[in-house]
Order: C-alpha cells, then sequence, then structure tokens
C-alpha cells in the first residue's frame, strides 16, 4: 500500500482518506476521476453500512475502512516505481522533449513494427513471384524497404490511437499507467495533432506505390481506429487486431503492379494469405493478452483469454493448424514449390508446436520472451521458404504451374 501510494492514484486516494472532503477536483492526476467513480462503485456493497450509520462513524474508523477496501481492491501488494527517464538505449540518446512521443510509438520496442511487416514481406515474396516477368531482386528489396518504413510509421500511429482511446484506463493497468500519455507527458490534444503527422508520413510512403495501393491501402485505417473500441465491446478484439496487422498480406500484390480485381488466382492466393495472418495474430495476440489478464478484468477491458482462460492452449492449437493449412492453401494456389511447403509450412508447424509446448501462461517475463521471439521463429520460416521459392523460379531451376502460368499470363495483359 505505501508503494502504491505515490502513484496518480494512490496520491488522489490517500489525500480523500486524510481530509474530511474529498476534494479530488484540485489534484491535476489523469486517474482522479475513474478512481473516484470506482470508489463510490465498491465501497457501498463491500460496506452494507445504510447513510445513517456512516454519519455516525468516526473519521478513525471511515478511514481505516475506506484503506481496507482498496486494499482489497487495488494492486498495491508490488511495488509501482514513479517513471523514471531511459538512460540507455535509442530512447536515451533523443532530446528529453522527444522521448514522451518517442514512448508512445515504442520506438524502444520495435516487436509490434517486426508483426506488422511481417504480412507485408510474405506478400510482397510471394507477388514477386507471380509477375511477369518474375520481379528483379532490386525492384522487390526497393518495395520490401517501403513496407518497412511504411509498418513503422504506421504502427506508431496505431499505438498512439490506442493510447488515445485507453487513456482512462492505462493509469490503472500495472504494464501501461507510465505510458506518455497515462501520466500526462502527453496530452490529448497533442497526441491527435502528432496523430495527424503520422497518418501524413504512412500517407506519403503509400504514394510512392502504385496507385492502386492506395485503393488497397486505405480501408485499412478502419480497423486501425475500430480495435481499441472492440477491446470495450467484445471479448474477441484479437481477432479485429488479426484483420489490422494481416492487412500487409494483400498490399504486396498490387505494389508489385497485380490487379487482385481482375485476376482471379491471384486474388484467391492474396486471400488465403490474409486469412493465415488473421489467424497467427489472433495466436500470438494471446500470448501478449496473458501479461495483463488480471488488470484487463478490473479494469474492464476484454480479451479472448478472459473468456477462455482455461482453453487457451487448445484454441491457440487450433488457430496454429488453421494458419498451416491456410498458409499451404496460398501456397497451392500461387504454384509454390517443394522448398516453400517445407520451409514455410513445415517452420511454422515447428515453431508454433514449440511455443504452445513450452510457453508459461502464467509467468509474464515468459510470455513477453514468446511474444517477441516467436515473431522471429515463425516469421522468419514462412520468410526463408518464400524467398527460396522465389529465388528458384528466378534462376528458372522450378517450372511454374497452371495456376502461376494464369497469373503471368493475366499479369502480362494488364501491361
Amino acid at each position: 500500500m505505501a508503494a502504491w501510494k505515490h502513484s496518480a492514484g494512490g496520491a488522489n486516494l490517500v489525500r480523500c482518506v486524510s481530509r474530511s472532503s474529498c476534494d479530488i477536483e484540485r489534484t491535476p492526476s489523469v486517474a482522479t476521476e475513474p478512481l473516484s467513480s470506482s470508489i463510490k462503485g465498491c465501497l457501498q456493497p463491500r460496506t452494507a453500512v445504510s447513510n445513517s450509520q456512516t454519519q455516525s462513524l468516526s473519521r478513525k474508523e471511515s478511514s481505516s475502512a475506506l484503506l481496507s477496501t482498496l486494499n482489497d481492491k487495488s494492486p498495491p501488494t508490488s511495488i509501482l516505481p514513479p517513471y523514471v527517464a531511459p538512460n540507455s538505449g535509442i530512447l536515451a540518446r533523443l532530446p528529453a522533449s522527444w522521448i514522451p512521443y518517442a514512448e508512445l510509438v515504442r520506438l524502444d520496442k520495435p516487436t509490434g513494427t517486426y508483426y506488422l511487416f511481417f504480412p507485408t514481406l510474405f506478400s510482397t515474396l510471394m507477388a514477386g513471384s507471380l509477375t511477369n516477368p518474375i520481379t528483379s531482386p532490386i525492384s522487390l528489396a526497393t518495395t520490401i524497404s517501403l513496407f518497412f518504413t511504411g509498418a513503422l510509421v504506421m504502427r506508431g500511429a496505431g499505438c498512439t490511437i490506442n493510447d488515445l482511446w485507453d487513456r482512462n484506463l492505462d493509469p490503472h493497468v500495472t504494464r501501461t499507467r507510465l505510458r506518455p500519455i497515462a501520466r500526462g507527458a502527453v496530452t490529448p490534444k497533442q497526441a491527435i495533432v502528432f496523430t495527424g503527422f503520422q497518418l501524413l508520413a504512412g500517407l506519403a510512403v503509400l504514394l510512392q506505390f502504385p496507385r492502386s495501393c492506395l485503393y488497397y491501402g486505405i480501408p485499412s485505417l478502419l480497423f486501425v481506429v475500430a480495435y481499441p473500441l472492440a477491446k470495450r465491446v467484445t471479448y474477441y478484439p484479437q481477432f479485429v487486431l488479426g484483420l489490422t496487422f494481416s492487412w500487409g498480406a494483400i498490399m504486396g500484390f498490387p505494389a508489385l503492379g497485380i490487379d487482385l480485381l481482375s485476376n482471379q488466382a491471384a486474388l484467391s492466393a492474396a486471400a488465403f494469405l490474409y486469412a493465415s495472418n488473421v489467424a497467427w495474430t489472433v495466436l500470438y495476440d494471446m500470448i501478449y493478452a496473458h501479461m495483463d489478464i488480471r488488470d484487463d478484468a478490473a479494469a474492464g477491458i476484454k480479451s479472448i483469454v478472459l473468456r477462455h482462460e482455461k482453453n487457451t492452449k487448445s484454441i491457440m492449437s487450433i488457430l496454429a493448424m488453421t494458419q498451416i493449412g491456410l498458409l499451404a492453401a496460398a501456397g497451392i494456389t500461387a504454384g509454390a514449390g517443394p522448398v516453400f511447403f517445407i520451409s514455410s509450412c513445415g517452420g511454422t508447424a515447428l515453431t508454433l508446436a514449440i511455443m504452445i509446448k513450452r510457453v508459461k501462461l502464467k509467468d509474464v517475463k515468459d510470455c513477453w520472451w514468446w511474444f517477441r521471439n516467436g515473431c522471429w521463429f515463425t516469421g522468419g520460416a514462412i520468410s526463408i521458404g518464400l524467398l527460396g521459392d522465389y529465388t528458384l523460379r528466378l534462376s528458372g531451376l522450378q517450372e511454374q504451374s497452371g495456376q502461376t502460368a494464369e497469373i503471368h499470363l493475366k499479369a502480362s495483359l494488364e501491361h
């Protein structure tokens, strides 16, 4: 309790206890309103004391009752240190005024950027084998570089939008209570302006691609905005996150000049690849959600792991099989060769099986380790298979299947 007392919420509450009138409005804390309302809501049913009886209690007895209730309701049993500016890593090298914005876009935690980038890498490598002629290595590398830049920018924009939605919830979650908006280092107005600049930067990257990419890319913004809201209305927000983070599995095709609307074979390959990535996103985000499962429940944030906590690994296994099946379907449709099925599909099966078996869902550090490294294990396996398939086709060592020839024919007609 002593440690929690020094947090934003704890300072307000202890101030309430020490005064006869609970004048919290004078304290400029972001956690003031939610905490004051939660106290009123939780004290009455727990104490079960009428108004007349409450008035007869002494100030000392009232303070003791309030502190006892807060001890039961809050997480003060663990030490919650105050914010400390970073003294190492990339953030420590930035000007002090930049640090809150760098933290807002999670510049020091790039795993989310990698998860957003991998679907674009998958689709670019798959589409590169389907163009006519096959996309050159230089063009492929340039496209991949643009996608990584876009992933970095848009992931940051998504984080800022998420923190704006959650500005009244983050102060109550141990892991998020020191985020820039939650601790007051960035105001909501500043965050909105910052989001505008990020979206403009994302648009600038998008305009480097063929014009058709603009029409394919803009609809994804609806999911970017909807995901934080989904956490409040459904126990399956991970599905919305999957629709958002997997959008890049579509973008590689138009980026290399393949019109999905007029090319049924390419459209089928992209659809299977996209659905496969949705399953992967839900799977790995279930591990991530386990890190906050108790705080999410207390803050009213919905999650698939709250609804299926006892069956998490069973659901993850089903998602893994779904992902592998859809990935194989994408390869079949695109006419991929043995390297793809051995490395991409086989590697995905192996890495996911090991992760699901070994991850300790009750251990926050272990969940974070698998979330951070599983990105490279599974994403790397898929990428190696796709790159190998592209290399063999580029060198002429792998013949085209009937469906691949159909895609080539339609691509040549479009040009």
